[in-house]
């Protein structure tokens, strides 16, 4: 990372459209156009082979890491609750998989061993197969013809795969169970107008991307999750922002990290009473805590709320968070809210990387 990135400034245009030699921003960008990727394959016939007129026993999820294994995480969470058969996410093929269960296999290598092992073992034993990763080499071989596949039409790295794991995954539940209705198309346009907020040309206040950029800058961060769904998209988005902006993040719990700051990192940071004090040109700067940004479905967000008031340095992020300039009203399900979130925190981590934050 040069040093001249380090000088950029978030409203900078021209110069983050330079830095950005990589094309990451439009890489980030391209969330949308994978869901609808996706959804063209899907209503080409991809999925016909799994569609049938009875319901799977279960629907097990098998990836090996990185986004591949949060999609699979999130999706449980947020439809295991409506879903007819229950959502397993596992890391190779149960024992007792057959004839009557579902299984996606989803990662970017397809000489994965395990995505190979576990494909093999299902299609041996007849469960159904729906494969979410590229279909050549090993994987290929080892399902010859006897799986439904949704490999990706467009190439991302796995900082920004996330969008379409997530789009396979609905599109397998939903062929296999008809209480599990989804529009891949209006996912594909919120992912794309989420983009446009993000856009480098909108300013730092309305830009919610660039928002979360500038309170993660020069600040230690927690990413916090109260809830199977948003911890695994929290765990996701400090994966990412490791890759891309080389930025050390915390994902923790909410309750853990409220426990952290009522007992522990508040009294590390320093007392209260002695901040008042506090000279910087006698003392040297004064030490500040971790700034904590906790993760929030609509659903979930008056009980954050409630929990993290009074704290300092506890941000709610949520899908309707645009910048300091107001709001924009959420009417997604649950794994639109953590697409969209996905998509801003990854954008958030390329504005991070581009200033040298």
């Amino acid at each position: 990372m040069s040093a001249a990135h380090a000088t950029l400034d978030l409203d900078d245009t021209e110069g983050l459209l330079e830095a950005d030699r990589d094309g990451l921003l439009r890489a980030a960008a391209m969330a949308g156009a994978q869901v609808r990727a996706t959804a063209a394959a899907v209503d080409e016939g991809g999925l016909a082979t799994v569609a049938g007129d009875h319901r799977p026993r279960t629907v097990i999820w098998v990836a090996g890491r990185g986004a591949a294994e949060s999609a699979g995480a999130m999706l449980a969470a947020t439809l295991s609750g409506v879903a007819g058969e229950p959502i397993v996410v596992a890391s190779e093929s149960p024992p007792w998989i057959g004839p009557l269960d579902v299984l996606v296999v989803a990662g970017d290598d397809a000489g994965d061993p395990a995505l190979v092992t576990a494909a093999a073992t299902a299609v041996r034993r007849g469960a159904r197969v729906v494969v979410a990763a590229p279909y050549e080499g090993p994987l290929r071989d080892a399902t010859a013809g006897r799986a439904a596949v949704l490999e990706p039409r467009l190439w991302a790295p796995d900082e920004f795969a996330l969008s379409r794991y997530l789009a396979v995954g609905l599109a397998a539940l939903q062929a296999v169970d008809p209480a599990l209705q989804t529009d891949l198309s209006t996912l594909a346009d919120e992912l794309d107008a989420e983009a446009l907020r993000n856009s480098a040309s909108r300013e730092v206040f309305t830009n919610p991307a660039k928002a979360l950029a500038e309170r993660m800058s020069g600040r230690q961060v927690v990413l916090a999750g109260d809830g199977a769904a948003t911890l695994a998209l929290a765990r996701h988005a400090a994966a990412v922002l490791l890759r891309l902006a080389g930025k050390a993040v915390a994902a923790a719990g909410l309750s853990d990290v409220l426990v952290a700051l009522r007992t522990g990192v508040t009294t590390q940071f320093g007392d209260p009473v002695d901040a008042l004090f506090h000279d910087e040109e006698l003392d040297g700067p004064l030490a500040r805590g971790p700034r904590v940004l906790a993760l929030a479905l609509d659903t979930e967000r008056a009980v954050i709320a409630a929990r993290t008031g009074g704290l300092d340095d506890v941000d709610l992020v949520g899908v309707e968070d645009i910048g300091e300039a107001g709001a924009v009203p959420v009417t997604g399900r649950a794994e639109q809210q953590l697409a969209t979130l996905a998509v801003r925190l990854q954008m958030a981590a390329v504005y991070l990387r581009l200033v040298g934050g």
